[in-house]
């Protein structure tokens, strides 16, 4: 079943038929809010919405561990994260919607593994690839469909916020060869290999990053909303033709 996480703008499916919200308790604390079970078409979804349904729990505060144990503790068995980015990289402006295929993760002190008990063995995860290969794809193959334009590759830099970035800060990060900036990106996606899930992102960009386009001097938050708003519409097409994909498949 198909686990999709909203992030900035989007904290609920408006194709997505809800069929039920359950409380979930996990061995990590609580997840940012109820899971959504629900349809898309004839296709069972899974959704939660990382920062609450109110959006009122800051990206350092998420609790990932809870989130990722629920998703999968309740069938889910893939993962597609919505993220609001800003772009560092040339053409990658407000509006354009990017696959990631790489990240660096800049965060600090969050809970980042499950594996963390002195009394059993150290356990290490293979993250040359930090994303699925093949749930990657299928985002890629869903922009076709939905007639939608998706970049194909980029390098997520998941920085700790909640503030944004310096200019110098998203100079550093460009010499670093990081082409979007978010805050959500870690730990999560290394949680879901841990569990074995296969994961996904699909990112959103908002605005130019500090000191880049018309984010030269300041970044102008009021224009942030219309961007996301139009954005996320083309987000809920994607969705939707992944699980029409899911269907094909099953």
């Amino acid at each position: 079943m198909l686990a999709v996480i909203g992030g900035t703008g989007l904290t609920q499916l408006s194709n997505l038929e809800v069929l039920r919200r359950q409380v979930v308790r996990t061995p990590y604390g609580e997840p940012s809010g109820a899971i959504t079970f629900g349809r898309i078409g004839p296709v069972d979804v899974l959704f939660l919405a990382r920062h609450g349904y109110g959006h009122t729990i800051p990206p350092h505060m998420v609790n990932y561990r809870a989130n990722i144990w629920a998703l999968r503790e309740m069938g889910g068995t893939s993962v597609v994260s919505v993220a609001t980015v800003g772009g560092i990289r040339a053409g990658l402006g407000p509006g354009t919607l990017v696959v990631p295929h790489q990240i660096i993760d800049y965060t600090w002190g969050r809970r980042a593994t499950f594996h963390e008990s002195t009394d059993r063995p150290v356990v290490h995860i293979d993250f040359t690839e930090p994303y699925d290969l093949d749930t990657r794809r299928r985002l890629l193959d869903a922009g076709l469909l939905a007639d939608v334009d998706l970049v194909d590759g980029a390098v997520y830099a998941a920085t700790q916020g909640p503030r944004l970035e310096t200019a110098a800060e998203i100079n550093r990060l460009e010499r670093d060869g990081a082409d979007i900036v978010g805050m959500t990106g870690m730990p999560e996606a290394a949680l879901a290999r841990e569990l074995g899930l296969p994961y996904a992102a699909l990112a959103v960009v908002s605005n130019y990053a500090a000191g880049r386009g018309d984010s030269l001097h300041h970044i102008e938050f009021s224009a942030l909303e219309a961007v996301s708003h139009d954005a996320m519409g083309k987000v809920k097409k994607i969705i939707e033709q992944v699980c029409m994909g899911c269907e094909s498949r099953a």
